[in-house]
């Protein structure tokens, strides 16, 4: 039998010691323990998807928490089963000691654990849903108060009218142009043809 930890955070900012810790405190071996950083939203995750590889029938694999594991209910249900069934891997949910495969594998206790896993995955899917909503609801906010996301737009110089006329005159100055006006070419030939505009067809 080999032990493994997964371990999952849903960003790059986010901090996965209090797992780290954890499985430490399990004795697994640093090297048997895969750390994500991405959302739960599924399972196409590269280390996820490197330790079912490693998997192998009578292993153990822990997770701190449900939630860690995933936050799609049904994925939860399938991904639970795929292991437990089909790899014959254990699986102990170190927040939830009645989420172990170990115990209790009479009729009795895999009703009770299935029960407890419907449950967590349920709160687990909940969970990620409130937070889409709130993120939602908060962007939605923002910009009511004015608030502008994506990359801000390029400041146009003062002159540049004078700028693009010089050019129209001499267009084989384009390069030193973009430069003066510290824009890329798309959004130089962009603005001119707004300036355009503004100014009537002329410039």
């Amino acid at each position: 039998m080999v032990v493994y930890g997964y371990v999952r955070v849903s960003s790059v900012e986010q901090h996965e010691d209090r797992q780290i810790l954890a499985m430490n405190e399990l004795n697994i071996l640093p090297s048997n323990v895969f750390v994500d950083k991405q959302s739960g939203k599924d399972f196409g995750r590269p280390a996820y998807q490197s330790l079912i590889k490693n998997l192998k029938n009578g292993d153990l694999l822990y997770v701190k928490s449900i939630d860690r594991l995933g936050r799609n209910y049904e994925d939860i249900q399938n991904q639970w089963r795929m292991l437990t069934k089909e790899k014959g891997v254990d699986i102990s949910v170190v927040d939830m000691p009645l989420l172990d495969t170990r115990l209790h594998k009479d009729l009795m206790g895999t009703f009770i654990a299935d029960l407890v896993l419907g449950l967590l995955s349920f709160v687990a899917q909940n969970e990620r849903d409130n937070i889409r909503q709130r993120q939602a609801e908060g962007i939605a906010a923002a910009k009511v108060r004015g608030v502008r996301f994506g990359r801000p737009n390029k400041v146009i110089p003062d002159d540049f009218g004078e700028l693009v006329k010089q050019w129209s005159k001499k267009p084989s100055s384009r390069d030193e142009i973009l430069k003066m006006c510290n824009m890329s070419e798309s959004t130089f030939y962009r603005r001119r043809a707004q300036h355009r505009i503004k100014q009537g067809g002329n410039g």
